[in-house]
């Protein structure tokens, strides 16, 4: 199992890929590749029968490069890391740290690709995949990147530990609104996951995350707290402000289903239709020890 933590789905579960799914992944690259490079050939010597020699050379030279080593490069940067062959394997090219791909480790993996692939005919790419812990061959290695399993068994989701007694209720005045939902998920996959990790593994994450969540919430870890405590306590807050959120919603709905009092009618204003309210409240006799300038009850009692 890999100890990542991705920066776009954040999945602590995904494994490296070794040698033979890299391989059939490469094999489907170069025959993509070769199909295209046979295609642009074709065009390229059909339109181009008028010029020189060396002219044509050239061409030959340019897409030679531009469709099997520029073609790889664009494909991965523009595909986060998932190439045809890639995306039929089930893998992923991501950096060290799990986060998703750029130009330039695309570029550094393109050009020794060339030398440990295509050059050598993929035998100094398979020695560096079979000796390497996580099956990296050198173009990974100089780019800082690793080829990832994306697709994994479905397990169960765990269940979260709850942080230390002593920290309940103190991240309470926490701002939680600018924190992503997919750091939420790294916090959480972490905890459910945590015991299961080599330690000092765990608290290379665990810190990690926590300065992560402090610096969205803009408050710093407190001295004193472990970042696992710290990260529990954080993620417990959010559960209560959810549970609390969506309980103050069936209250309010609740409130507005009461009915409103009913019009007051003949027997409770004790007027007639058309008769005067000074005439009617001259006849209503005043209850005993009324103060000055109350008003006289009139015998309804609104709803609460």
């Amino acid at each position: 199992m890999s100890e990542l933590v991705t920066g776009e789905a954040v999945a602590l579960e995904l494994r490296p890929a070794r040698l033979p799914s890299r391989a059939l992944a490469v094999l489907l690259d170069l025959v993509a590749a070769m199909a295209v490079y046979v295609a642009v050939t074709i065009v390229l010597v059909t339109s181009t029968a008028s010029l020189d020699e060396a002219a044509q050379t050239a061409l030959s030279i340019a897409s030679f490069v531009l469709v099997l080593v520029g073609g790889p490069i664009a494909v991965e940067t523009l595909s986060h890391g998932r190439s045809l062959g890639k995306l039929a394997c089930g893998l992923r090219v991501v950096r060290d740290d799990g986060g998703p791909i750029r130009f330039r480790h695309a570029l550094v993996r393109g050009l020794i690709g060339v030398i440990e692939i295509l050059m050598t005919f993929g035998i100094v790419a398979c020695i560096a995949s079979f000796v390497s812990a996580r099956g990296r061959r050198l173009g990974d290695v100089f780019a800082g990147t690793l080829v990832v399993r994306e697709r994994i068994p479905v397990t169960r989701t765990g269940f979260v530990p709850p942080p230390p007694p002593w920290l309940a209720g103190r991240f309470s005045e926490l701002d939680l609104s600018a924190v992503p939902d997919g750091l939420w998920l790294a916090v959480r996959q972490y905890l459910t996951r945590m015991q299961q990790l080599d330690p000092q593994v765990g608290r290379s994450m665990a810190e990690r995350l926590a300065t992560d969540l402090a610096e969205r919430t803009g408050a710093p870890v407190p001295p004193g707290v472990p970042p696992a405590a710290y990260l529990a306590a954080v993620v417990q807050e959010r559960q209560v402000r959810e549970t609390r959120r969506a309980f103050a919603g069936d209250a309010a709905r609740a409130a507005t289903s009461v009915a409103a009092p009913a019009p007051a009618g003949p027997s409770e204003s004790g007027r007639r239709p058309g008769q005067p309210e000074d005439s009617v409240s001259e006849r209503r006799p005043e209850r005993p020890g009324a103060a000055a300038g109350e008003r006289p009850g009139t015998g309804f009692v609104p709803p609460a």
